[in-house]
């Protein structure tokens, strides 16, 4: 049986690009037009070739809804960022553009998504500079223009008025679009009755804004004094259910749009994707949170682009039988979310991996393809044993992360291959888990050094062990000497000591903006001992 590649009915007759699709198909398949209803019928290899070749079927635009309005974007304006088709297209200034590079916030704004297994929108901040147009197919954007309610200022805007929240006002809308998303989540998809925000809450919402004028205290105070019982939530201003169905509907047909040299493809079957990526040698986007940047400071052009957003699974996040599979497009923010009970200690270190505005957008899938020395997720991920699993014209084949690395930027990957799912073990309850990002700021910041411990510990001796670390080498590592060290011996601080000095010559940091080889040599050692005294039960703040 034959699913349409449409809507994915089964030969119903109700899907107009399928009858479109079998009406061109059946002289090639040899059926008699009263077999039309029967679509079951034609073979998947017709169908599929002709999907190929004459690409029947894919829109040549993105479909966008801007402030409640709806947009679809053609050529090449579906190449620009979305800072600059906001700007320069729409007119709607507010969102500014001065880092290039997702760290200051400035052009920040609301992304409302429409996913598979939801019936409504949900709304999370994203950098705009960062974010290409073809990348929010099937969304709805709000710029800071659109938070107005009746014409009069909204609650956040009122609040940053009357407490003095702006001075330049450069990133002013930025700060609002960021505090609009935290009082959102609170009022509707998250309500706990509260009607003010605490401290804490708006100091983490607004780590992806940075300013340089009013020394914060004002923007954090007209956090603080948002009412949110007076605030209406965005799914109740803009979402109409004939908004909603429409997004999901267009996430059933897959792109493809061609301007000059550039080409944006987004296919609904991930066969498709990984065809396209072996014949056109696509690069795979899957948030581009770091391509963004690269392509804004002109340090590369990719010109042919794949997304796996519309294809199925893509967006799946599951625990089936201790083990969590996680799809492609699956958000650090949502997997933050997701492993809180199952993996804490990972969810911790992914509260601080980045800015809202980056984790709302950014993936694991794509933290591990980047294949950065330096990649947060990495460390844990080589003591848990993930798997990384590849997909290609030869079928699937799982790769265990601690092999999947072969050098600098280098992957066990083929031409035709995309990573589909990463799958991690869920640790079992008694091991011993922690985690260490050490960056020069606390938020926002790279890291100059990463580690990962886990442990099984029996009677005081060590049963057990896996130690990885990032931004000592070409590649995260693990450290096997360093572990076979450790088997057998009590957790003492005299054998942690003793394993920090061993570790060090395992590894061979560099000197970089962020930090000189000794000084990270000097953090690899050290980072024993903090593990050790943070395992002591009066441990507090270590």
């Amino acid at each position: 049986m034959v699913g349409c590649v449409s809507c994915g009915s089964f030969g119903s007759g109700e899907c107009e690009v399928f009858r479109a699709c079998v009406r061109a198909i059946v002289p090639q398949a040899g059926l008699l037009k009263s077999q039309l209803p029967k679509a079951e019928l034609v073979s998947n290899a017709i169908i599929e070739a002709k999907f190929r070749h004459e690409e029947s079927g894919m829109r040549d635009y993105i479909l966008l809804y801007l402030n409640g309005k709806r947009h679809k974007i053609r050529g090449e304006q579906a190449f620009m960022t979305l800072a600059e088709y906001l700007r320069y297209e729409r007119g709607l200034t507010g969102t500014k553009i001065v880092c290039a590079e997702g760290d200051c916030g400035a052009c920040s704004v609301l992304r409302g998504e429409t996913l598979p297994d939801q019936s409504e929108l949900r709304y999370s901040t994203i950098n705009a500079c960062i974010t290409f147009v073809h990348l929010m197919d099937c969304t709805h954007v709000i710029t800071v223009e659109g938070l107005k309610e009746d014409d009069a200022l909204s609650p956040v805007q009122t609040a940053m008025v009357e407490n003095y929240g702006a001075q330049c006002g450069f990133c002013t809308p930025g700060f609002i679009c960021a505090m609009t998303d935290l009082v959102n989540h609170q009022a509707y998809q998250n309500p706990k009755g509260q009607q003010y925000l605490d401290e804490k809450q708006v100091r983490n919402a607004l780590t992806g804004n940075l300013c340089r004028c009013t020394g914060y205290a004002p923007i954090i105070e007209a956090g603080k004094k948002v009412d949110l019982t007076q605030f209406t939530p965005l799914q109740k201003r803009y979402d109409t259910p004939e908004m909603v169905a429409e997004l999901k509907q267009h996430r059933q047909i897959g792109v493809n749009i061609q301007a000059d040299h550039l080409q944006f493809y987004a296919p609904t079957l991930l066969e498709e994707a990984i065809r396209f990526k072996q014949e056109r040698e696509a690069r795979i986007f899957s948030s581009a949170t770091d391509m963004g940047v690269l392509i804004n400071k002109e340090r590369s052009n990719p010109t042919v682009i794949c997304s796996l957003n519309l294809t199925p699974g893509a967006h799946a996040l599951s625990e089936e039988e201790g083990v969590i599979q996680v799809g492609p497009r699956v958000t650090l923010n949502e997997l933050e979310h997701f492993l809180r009970d199952r993996i804490p200690e990972f969810s911790r270190l992914l509260k601080i991996f980045a800015s809202p505005q980056i984790k709302n957008k950014g993936t694991l899938v794509g933290n591990i393809a980047n294949a950065s020395p330096i990649a947060d997720t990495l460390p844990f991920l080589m003591v848990a044993d993930a798997e990384v699993e590849l997909m290609g014209l030869q079928g699937a084949r799982r790769v265990n992360i601690n092999r999947f690395y072969t050098g600098y930027k280098q992957l066990d990957m083929r031409q035709d291959e995309l990573i589909s799912k990463v799958l991690i073990p869920v640790p079992a309850a008694q091991d011993i888990i922690r985690l260490y990002k050490v960056s020069n700021r606390k938020d926002l910041d790279i890291s100059t050094l990463t580690a990962a411990f886990r442990l099984k510990v029996n009677a005081g001796q060590i049963e057990q062990v896996a130690i990885a670390y990032g931004g000592v080498a070409a590649t995260v590592v693990r450290l096997p000497k360093t572990e076979a060290f450790l088997m057998g011996k009590p957790l003492n601080q005299e054998v942690c000591q003793q394993a920090g000095v061993l570790a060090c010559t395992e590894i061979s940091p560099i000197s970089d903006v962020r930090a000189s080889a000794e000084y990270r040599l000097q953090v690899a050692e050290n980072l024993f001992l903090k593990f050790y005294h943070e395992m002591q039960p009066d441990a507090v703040g270590v």
